[in-house]
């Protein structure tokens, strides 16, 4: 299973691939879960502890590995670097294990702006190729609405892309956009999600207005799941309820 999930900043869209990948390790599932929002809250959702949290460090950050790799000092254009830098073993190198789910937090390029050709983000796009096509347990990868991280050549071997929606006419609008942005790099399948949902009339909203997409399932809205971003603890640890409706669409997925 090899998934990206995206959607609208605040969506719910990390509480879904955390939970996600907490379920599928439980299963006895090999899992990498790869955190390529700017946000980086991947790891509170997979209940990290916040000593593991602090010693994570996103890899654009890694100067050393990233001119290492590439034979150019990160943040400059122009220059001459190479375009398929090793990456095979980055994620048992830097991926940070916890509760049978291996961590990997990607960070987000600050220079240059979206899709610049540096040294870094052709280490990630490289990274990313790799973890679709070369890995052989479960990869869930946290997008950020833009899929930056993603790529032609990479794509093609998405499982899935999930868009996360609410149901309101903003989430709705990004949601067409993510899927627009997606068949432009030749993703093939995107689904969706609902979230949030507190009445019959929200789903009525998602399922109406997405009626060309295919809906996996939706997540009820629910106090405990905000709690437990307060407590800094994982959804998965907090309430039952969402973890069937995880598990439902995941049985969804693989059916």
């Amino acid at each position: 299973m090899k998934i990206a999930i995206s959607g609208k900043g605040g969506v719910g869209k990390t509480t879904l691939a955390g939970v996600m990948a907490l379920i599928l390790a439980q299963r006895g599932r090999k899992v990498l879960a790869i955190d390529a929002d700017p946000d980086a809250n991947l790891a509170s959702a997979l209940g990290f502890p916040e000593e593991m949290v602090g010693k994570l460090t996103p890899l654009v950050a890694m100067t050393p590995l990233v001119e290492e790799r590439t034979g150019a000092k990160k943040g400059t254009y122009g220059a001459i670097f190479k375009l398929n830098p090793r990456v095979d073993d980055i994620p048992d190198e830097f991926g940070v294990s916890y509760r049978g789910v291996k961590l990997l937090v990607l960070g987000a390029i600050s220079q240059g702006g979206a899709g610049c050709f540096c040294p870094e983000n052709v280490l990630l796009k490289s990274l990313m190729r790799h973890l679709f096509i070369g890995r052989d347990e479960a990869v869930i990868v946290d997008m950020e609405a833009g899929l930056e991280h993603l790529g032609r050549g990479s794509t093609e071997f998405v499982d899935a892309l999930i868009v996360v929606v609410e149901p309101g006419l903003r989430s709705i609008s990004t949601t067409k956009q993510i899927r627009k942005l997606a068949a432009d790099l030749g993703v093939k399948k995107v689904l969706a999600v609902g979230n949030k949902i507190a009445t019959e009339e929200d789903r009525r909203i998602i399922e109406e207005h997405l009626s060309d997409f295919e809906v996996l399932g939706h997540l009820s809205f629910n106090p405990k799941i905000l709690q437990s971003d307060r407590d800094g603890v994982s959804p998965y640890d907090i309430d039952d309820r969402v973890k069937a409706e995880v598990a439902k669409i995941i049985e969804r997925m693989e059916a």
